[in-house]
């Protein structure tokens, strides 16, 4: 599992700060997570093929997190694609998108879906044979939600000496990986865990930005590998979260400790700071496995 962080500053871009935009990699899949202004750009910068990408999730329709979606769609046009593409976000995301497509006397080549979303409550949005997505319900200026994005537990592997071992035909080995047990060239029934290995541990990633301090999300997200939480301000100027409805850092650092999450991914930093190992320092008050998003960097999970 991956993560390419393409932004992760609020409100308003700056040269070597851009609003809030991420690509996830799992089993296969690169998912885009928000979408602000210049997030095309940015994908071009850090290498990332666009074709590629299928799925696009906007948690809430606020500028900074969906007004590079229009350029992204024209480009994708631009560029002759053919795949279809889907984008989950808020109620009246399609409204938007298609009126600017019809303004500029526009449309897409491509098959583009919309799947708008209003459940104030968690909902599962995709699923295939290799992961799961589900909406994580926040608390914001307007109806926002974060996502999460879980693998399904793969197959077991099979364990060739074991198997030689056991004296197991060859023409049983296909079998073996699809979980069956399976006799032996003496009639003896193997069972199927003495013969494979284990799977890897099925990676979650929870992205929350952006909300208040919400412990009512913590049972959804408990236990997850990685735990992106917003951290727009500093303790210091908590009283700016009640106004814009953000958290700080030392709150993000709260909701990791309480889901017991494995890694803290801090972002959706204002720009009134400079140093942001300060939000690094405030929220390893409460966790210590603390990290800090910046444009461009990757994080690789293992």
């Amino acid at each position: 599992m991956n993560l390419t962080i393409l932004g992760c500053h609020a409100a308003t871009p700056k040269i070597s700060a851009h609003p809030t935009a991420q690509v996830l990699e799992m089993k296969g899949h690169l998912f885009l997570i928000d979408c602000g202004e210049g997030t095309q750009v940015q994908l071009r910068k850090y290498k990332v093929k666009f074709s590629r990408v299928k799925h696009i999730f906007i948690s809430h329709l606020h500028g900074d997190h969906f007004f590079g979606l229009p350029g992204l769609i024209s480009t994708f046009h631009l560029m002759g694609r053919e795949a279809e593409m889907h984008i989950y976000g808020p109620k009246g995301i399609k409204e938007a998108i298609l009126l600017l497509l019809k303004l500029g006397k526009s449309r897409t080549k491509f098959p583009l879906y919309f799947h708008e979303l209003e459940a104030t409550s968690t909902q599962l949005i995709y699923e295939d044979e290799k992961v799961t997505v589900e909406t994580i319900p926040l608390i914001h200026r307007v109806y926002t939600n974060g996502f999460l994005f879980k693998e399904k537990l793969g197959d077991r592997k099979l364990n060739i000496e074991a198997a030689k071992e056991a004296n197991i035909d060859l023409s049983y080995y296909n079998k073996i990986k699809s979980g069956f047990d399976v006799e032996n060239q003496d009639g003896k029934l193997i069972p199927n865990a003495q013969i494979t290995f284990d799977p890897p541990t099925p990676k979650s990633y929870a992205f929350c930005s952006d909300t208040v301090y919400s412990p009512k999300m913590v049972p959804q997200i408990s236990n997850t590998t990685v735990l992106y939480h917003e951290s727009t301000f500093l303790n210091v100027h908590q009283e700016l979260c009640v106004k814009t409805k953000h958290s700080t850092a030392k709150e993000a650092g709260m909701i990791a400790k309480d889901a017991q999450v494995g890694t803290l991914i801090l972002g959706h930093y204002s720009g009134r700071y400079n140093n942001l190992e300060l939000f690094r320092s405030e929220a390893k008050e409460f966790f210590d496995n603390v990290l800090l998003a910046e444009d461009g960097k990757v994080f690789q999970f293992k």
